[in-house]
């Protein structure tokens, strides 16, 4: 009979303790505890920090007990095993909190007259720091060692004082502009930035508390760059390069002018001997340069940052070739001078000329229109010297056949010649 009474009793105040509720509104996670001993499951609550000497947990218990009750809070001693008096009130409300808590287990016990009710739970201030430096920088690629630190959360089998430890998983990871780049501690960049670049060092960990730092990478190497227009069009040919590379050093740049591609090879083939392809080289910042013959041309540019212990140099090539047209010669054969502003002159259509030398005559073998130069400077800036207007001594010329004769030197070297007729059309005065 006292057998059954016992267990009647233990299972009433099973019943009430069950009856207190923890709780942590304000923690940043929740886990909880797997005692190997202990027959009980205990909630952890974790609160994130920056500080390792920060105690911000806070704690709530509830009940639904009416009426004066007392709240006792005790925290475990891992010492001696025991738990001690933390806090004390008696009061008639619902809840009782306790804030700036420490890591550790923490009891309430609520009693009203014979009732007890009893709940416990684990406060963890889980501190995590992020550091670290720039090791290494060169020309090459630089290196960021990274620091980290985080609180180790150990809490302990309430039956026999075992020490256990919560699982954080701490990861890292590097960030830049909001990317990530990399996962492992230490950081090697290859092809560094050419402009100062902050790169973000971030701690983190499976409860979603993080640390970071930030790190600048103050660049000493260069990136270069250039565009260069008209690509392409007749000899000769000026062209603009616009020099985009990013922090080079003013003064510093080396551009390199090919040879012609089409002479490289005729020089190479068959011989097997090393060819020089490099026409010359100009130390300008934005050189214009004038293609005087026909050919594709190549342009290498070489651009250098000097620091206080390295120069750093980066090269870099056109897309594509510039072309310079081949030499030619078309002749219309016909065109009105009348004054309608539609074909009223004879125009000789020319590209790629060094040379050119234009004989028109009539029937009867009478040179009535001549024009020659031995340095024309392209088609759109020396045409209109050429033009015959279709007359001859200030008075039109009759209508009819006459005979041209055109001839010249290609700034490719090929000799150019064209000859024929041409009729001019024109009501007779």
């Amino acid at each position: 009979m006292k057998r059954s009474l016992f267990i009647v009793t233990i299972l009433v105040f099973s019943f009430y303790a069950l009856q207190a509720q923890i709780s942590s509104p304000g923690a940043d996670a929740t886990d909880l505890t797997q005692y190997p001993v202990f027959p009980e499951t205990d909630d952890i609550f974790i609160f994130c920090s920056n500080d390792s000497s920060a105690e911000v947990g806070a704690l709530t218990a509830t009940t639904a007990l009416a009426g004066t009750k007392t709240w006792l809070w005790e925290k475990y001693d891992e010492t001696s095993g025991t738990f001690n008096e933390e806090y004390q009130e008696t009061t008639d409300a619902a809840s009782s909190q306790i804030t700036g808590l420490a890591d550790g287990c923490y009891r309430i016990t609520i009693t009203q007259g014979t009732t007890t009710e009893i709940d416990r739970a684990w406060v963890f201030n889980n501190w995590m720091y992020a550091g670290g430096e720039l090791a290494v920088s060169d020309c090459e690629h630089f290196v960021m060692n990274g620091e980290l630190n985080s609180a180790v959360l150990t809490y302990y089998d309430l039956s026999n004082n075992a020490p256990l430890f919560v699982n954080k998983d701490v990861q890292v990871e590097w960030l830049e502009d909001g990317n990530r780049i990399a996962s492992v501690i230490n950081l090697t960049v290859y092809d560094p930035p050419a402009e100062n670049t902050n790169y973000t060092l971030r701690v983190y960990d499976k409860f979603g508390c993080d640390a970071q730092a930030t790190l600048t990478y103050e660049t000493i190497v260069t990136k270069a760059s250039f565009t260069a227009s008209p690509m392409e069009g007749e000899a000769p040919l000026e062209v603009t390069f616009s020099n985009n590379s990013e922090n080079g050093t003013p003064g510093y740049y080396e551009w390199y002018f090919y040879r012609d591609l089409n002479a490289i090879k005729a020089d190479s083939d068959g011989t097997g001997n090393p060819v020089d392809s490099i026409d010359f080289v100009a130390y300008d910042d934005a050189p214009v340069y004038t293609y005087e013959n026909s050919g594709t041309y190549m342009v290498r540019l070489v651009s250098k940052h000097l620091s206080d212990t390295l120069t750093c140099a980066d090269t870099v090539y056109m897309d594509d070739y510039i072309v310079v047209d081949s030499s030619d010669i078309a002749i219309p054969n016909v065109f009105t001078p009348n004054g309608d502003g539609v074909n009223d002159e004879f125009v000789v259509q020319f590209q790629s000329m060094q040379s050119l030398e234009i004989s028109i005559f009539n029937r009867w073998g009478r040179r009535v229109h001549y024009w020659k130069s031995g340095d024309v400077r392209g088609f759109e800036d020396t045409w209109t010297e050429t033009v015959w207007d279709g007359r001859i001594g200030g008075r039109y010329a009759s209508p009819g056949v006459y005979f041209y004769d055109v001839v010249g030197t290609g700034r490719d070297g090929e000799k150019r010649k064209k000859h024929g007729f041409v009729h001019l059309f024109r009501e007779k005065d």
